[in-house]
């Protein structure tokens, strides 16, 4: 009887950020809510936050580096750069390597790193859990873009540049407003949490619900009305 192939290993990283997390803030932003509540200011600077993170995912790290469709002055690349980092999702380097595999190999389970082929929990987030050979980075596809400074500025320094945005920066506000826990809690943690799922649906549930009225040569759907809109710009 032939054994069973192993499973890749787990990125430990990865696992805290994309299971851990939002546990956390299951848990903690009603605990919170429930005993001192959240001041409007803090939900209003959490939906600003997550509509600057979707803006620099569809404006930045998809349509202007993966997909080359238009040009940006240095300033707005850095704006991109600085809260594309905001959203937590790699860099733009590895960022727009990978979406360039996949729309290269789409739906190739062997080549197309988030391929809808290997499933819906696949291609929403279980492709980042473990080390998949197709989730491999292969930066051949991205010469342009290592020698854009903006990007390799933001790739070298990432690490710094998310800390800073999803912690420190909510955390500076949540001082000058008084509730430091508070901004952390929406600001930080679920602001994260829901643009992490916004742009992962568009990789699973866009490849399974909805029409398909260009081509059925691959996965990808034509879904309702409000989700088309966000995949108009997502991924």
């Amino acid at each position: 009887m032939t054994p069973e192939p192993e499973k890749p290993a787990f990125y430990r990283v990865n696992l805290i950020i994309f299971i851990g997390l939002p546990l956390a803030a299951l848990i903690l932003v009603p605990l919170r809510g429930f005993d001192q509540g959240y001041g409007g200011l803090l939900w209003l600077l959490a939906l600003i936050f997550l509509y600057l993170n979707g803006l620099s995912i569809t404006g930045g790290y998809h349509r202007l580096w993966a997909h080359k469709t238009y040009d940006a002055h240095w300033s707005m690349r850095l704006f991109y750069a600085l809260w594309g980092a905001g959203a937590l999702q790699n860099s733009i380097l590895i960022w727009a390597s990978d979406h360039r595999r996949h729309h290269r190999f789409v739906d190739d389970n062997d080549r197309d790193p988030y391929s809808a082929g290997r499933g819906l929990w696949f291609s929403h987030m279980g492709w980042m859990l473990r080390r998949y050979k197709s989730g491999e980075n292969d930066l051949s596809n991205a010469a342009d873009l290592q020698r854009d400074p903006i990007v390799m500025w933001q790739h070298r320094h990432y690490l710094a540049l998310t800390v800073a945005m999803n912690v420190a920066l909510p955390a500076a506000i949540g001082w000058w407003y008084g509730d430091v826990v508070g901004a952390l809690l929406l600001i930080g943690l679920l602001r994260l949490i829901l643009n992490h799922h916004f742009t992962f649906f568009i990789n699973s549930l866009a490849h399974y619900w909805g029409s398909q009225p260009y081509t059925e040569e691959n996965s990808s759907r034509q879904p309702g009305i409000v989700f088309s809109h966000l995949r108009r710009g997502l991924p």
